[in-house]
Parts: C-alpha cells; structure tokens; sequence
C-alpha cells in the first residue's frame, strides 16, 4: 500500500502538463524511417512539426537530416491535404528518388481525419504504370495519443506489417527489434551476432545512416538501414527478439490495423507468420545481457565468442573495484519508459538506490513491469508514468539524489540541484557524442558505469576542502 508520504509526494494539485518529459510521435517513426534503407521521411501535416523533428534529430545525431512535409496551411486543414499529399510525394519522388517513403502523420492530419492508407492506394493507382513507384510505409502517429516510442513502436510494426511474407519454410536468421537505441549500441548488437556466425534481421538499423563518417560530396539519402528485402524476411524468421517490456502499451497500439489488440511488430509476427517471439528487458548491465546471451543461444544453438566472456569479466571487476564509491547512492533516472527499467536494473545490480524512476510514457504499465523484471528496488522508490519535468524538479528538492541519468532535458534540474547529470539516451543536445553514447551490453554496462563512479569521484573532489589526487 502506498504510504501517505508518498501520495502527497505524487499526487499533483493541478492538471497540466509544465515541460513534459516525452516528445512527439512522428519524431520516433522518423527515427525508424531513417533506419530502412533508401528510405526518406514525410511528416503529413505541417511546416512546423517537421521542422521541430529535423532540428531535434540534427541536434542529437549531429548529422544533415532530411525530412519532407505535406505542408499543411489553413485551407488545407478546412479541405483535406489530398492534393498536398500529391505534390509532396512527386517532390520527393523528383528530387530523392527514394527506394522507400515512410508517412508519419500528425496531430492536425488525424484530427480532421485524413485517410492516408487511401491516399496511398489512391496514388498507387494513379500512378500504376510507372514500375518504379518506391515502397510506401505508414504509421499513424498523433501525439495526443502517444509519445515519441509509440510513434517509434508503430513504425517497425507498420514496416513489418506492410513487407513481411510468411514462408512455409522457416530460416535459418533472427529477427531484432531493439527499440530506440544509440547507433553506437547497433554496431555492437551486429558485431556481436557477427562474431557468433548467426544471421539476423535488424529493424531498424540507422547505425550508419545517422552516425555517419565525413562526405567529401553531401547524399541525399545516407547509405545505410535495413534493407526492404530483408524486411520482407522477417516473416520466415525461426524467431524474434524484442529489446523492452514495455514497447507501445500506450493509446497509440494497434491504431493503423483497426483493432484495439496491443500489438508489436514481434506479436504481429508470431501471430501472423508463426514466428516465436521473445520479449527482453532492455539488455543493460550484467543480468540483462545475461537473459539476452542465454536467449540468443537457445534459439540459434550457437554460442558466443571468449571475447565477451572477456568484456563480462571485465564488468565484474570494475563492479569490485568502484563498489565502495557507488554502493548506497541515491538516484534520479528519467526518459523513455524501456531505457529506465534497463538502466534501473543496472543501478540494482551496482548497489545505487532509484529513489525516482519517471517517465513521460503514457502506458501505465511501468510499476508492473518494473515488479515483474527488475525486482525489489527499495520501499521509498517513486515510479511515475506519464510525468513532466516540473514534477521531477518539485521531488528531487526533498529526494536529495546524488546523481541524474537521463537525457540533457534534465539539465536545470541537476544543475539546480548542484549534482552531476550522466547522459543517456535520447536527446542529447549540450554535448558532443550523442550517437556514441553505449548504453547496452557488457561494453554498454562498463561506460555507464565508469561514467556514474567517475562523475561521483569528480562531485567529490571538487567538493573537498582540502583537494586529493589519488582515491
């Protein structure tokens, strides 16, 4: 039973919403749009909601990044964007020549009720004799339905959904659906299926396309991302793997299938081609890459290389060796609702104590899962869904935390608070690295964790009064 204490703390006295800590829906389809290969993104609606999500992206990933609009304006929104959805998609089709088109739309789109799976079929037919009309991919995603990871969430399924093919003969390759992660995190998940010889399908895969090396001449569209012929495989696949727990429970979930069935792209595929699905946390930390190892073997029968034996060995000494300066600590960790409940179950595994877990997701689901997966995190933890930053600034005042993980829109807080923020994952906007940030895996674990006993160390020493150069 939740203490009185508690319910003071939690229950707000008013009913906004002061600097909500999500962002908008079509911005996470994007980011799985850029993930498919030859693929550019249309935010069906207006200037501005593309324009947001560009300067979100280019400020994070540091790369150019090209997303189209249908341009809504006021007689648009009074008449339907038919024609604006046309002369958007000849645009692009003219100046990118895209393999793929992935349509995101947003809240003005849905609300006079734009039918884009008709304007597609419509737009097919018209243009039935050109044979070389891209793939169109469509995920509805009005943020007032949804965060960021739902619009992300249902961009994978609508991919799947629109290109996997069932196979009476199953593969011999793994489907990955590892949620919305740092570039740098898909290099290693590719290197280390790689190393093991097992062959995967990775949706989506923007490990190149948004964290790319320097052009001498600027491409229009990245090399990079999952091809649509391995999309179309992923239907025939001897199994799935699902990096969160949480995924998109919100109100967004099985929007563009007509059903009110919450449904992943690795529930749509079991469902549908027969496909098993396994469902992770997020992979952080010793525990969580253990269950993933031990999954990736008993599906493929393969094992993995000493050289990660070598990294989980490695985890565990610098665990001995920083116990003493982590073990008792207090922290705050906020952002996506899967990035929480992985790193929470790090901070679990190192001896830190998650006073305040929250979230701008609208699931719901986040103290269940939290119980279910990660386990006892102290009777004085607060688990919050659907929360904003004011609400978090309000209880870290009392919380008294010695550090901050999330991402830089927690900046004021920490610096209010006089503690160190620890970066993780998305946005990051006031530093450098944001693609490379490692979060996942033993190689992931051992930044994070070298990042949290060294910020510490740093608060510390510059806290001193009298100075040391050795710990």
């Amino acid at each position: 039973m939740q203490s009185t204490t508690e319910n003071k703390k939690t229950t707000p006295t008013y009913t906004s919403s002061r600097n909500a800590c999500k962002l908008c829906a079509p911005l996470g389809a994007s980011v799985v749009f850029k993930g498919i290969e030859g693929c550019v993104p249309i935010i069906h609606g207006s200037q501005g909601c593309a324009t947001y999500i560009r300067r979100y992206m280019i400020s994070h990933y540091k790369e150019p990044v090209d997303i189209a609009s249908s341009n809504f304006s006021e007689t648009t929104t009074i008449y339907g964007g038919n024609r604006n959805f046309v002369e958007g998609i000849n645009n692009v089709i003219k100046q990118y020549n895209p393999k793929v088109i992935g349509i995101a739309t947003t809240c003005l789109a849905e609300t006079i009720g734009e039918d884009v799976p008709g304007l597609i079929a419509e737009y097919k037919q018209a243009n039935a004799d050109n044979a070389e009309l891209p793939v169109f991919i469509h995920a509805s995603t009005p943020s007032y339905q949804g965060t960021h990871m739902d619009g992300f969430h249902e961009a994978v399924c609508s991919a799947v959904v629109a290109l996997a093919t069932k196979s009476e003969h199953t593969g011999t390759h793994l489907n990955l659906f590892p949620g919305f992660v740092s570039p740098a995190d898909l290099r290693n998940l590719k290197e280390m299926l790689g190393d093991a010889g097992i062959e995967y399908v990775l949706l989506p895969d923007y490990s190149a396309s948004l964290d790319n090396p320097f052009w001498k001449d600027y491409h229009l569209v990245p090399e990079g991302g999952t091809p649509v012929d391995r999309i179309r495989l992923t239907g025939s696949a001897r199994g799935s793997i699902e990096f969160g727990t949480v995924l998109n429970k919100g109100a967004l979930a099985g929007r563009i299938r007509n059903t009110n069935v919450l449904t992943t792209a690795g529930e749509w595929l079991e469902s549908h081609c027969d496909v098993p699905n396994s469902r992770l946390l997020m992979p952080i930390g010793i525990d969580g890459t253990d269950r993933f190892v031990e999954t990736l073997e008993k599906i493929t029968g393969k094992k993995l290389t000493e050289k990660y034996s070598l990294q989980r060995g490695r985890l565990v000494d610098s665990y001995i060796d920083g116990h003493k300066y982590v073990f008792g600590k207090r922290a705050i960790v906020f952002g996506d609702e899967d990035m929480v409940l992985g790193i929470t179950s790090f901070l679990r595994e190192i001896g830190i104590i998650p006073v305040l877990i929250a979230s701008g997701g609208e699931s719901g689901f986040m103290k269940k899962e939290l119980k279910e997966h990660v386990g006892d995190t102290g009777a004085d933890t607060i688990v919050m869904n659907g929360t904003d930053f004011e609400t978090v600034r309000e209880l870290a005042e009392t919380l008294k935390p010695d550090i901050i993980i999330g991402n830089s829109k927690g900046y004021y807080i920490a610096r209010e608070l006089g503690i160190p923020l620890i970066r993780a994952g998305f946005p990051i906007h006031d530093r450098v690295g944001g693609p490379r940030i490692e979060h996942l895996f033993y190689t992931g674990a051992q930044q994070l964790f070298d990042r949290i006993v060294n910020a510490l160390l740093e608060y510390k020493q510059e806290h001193s009064p009298i100075g040391y150069k050795y710990m």
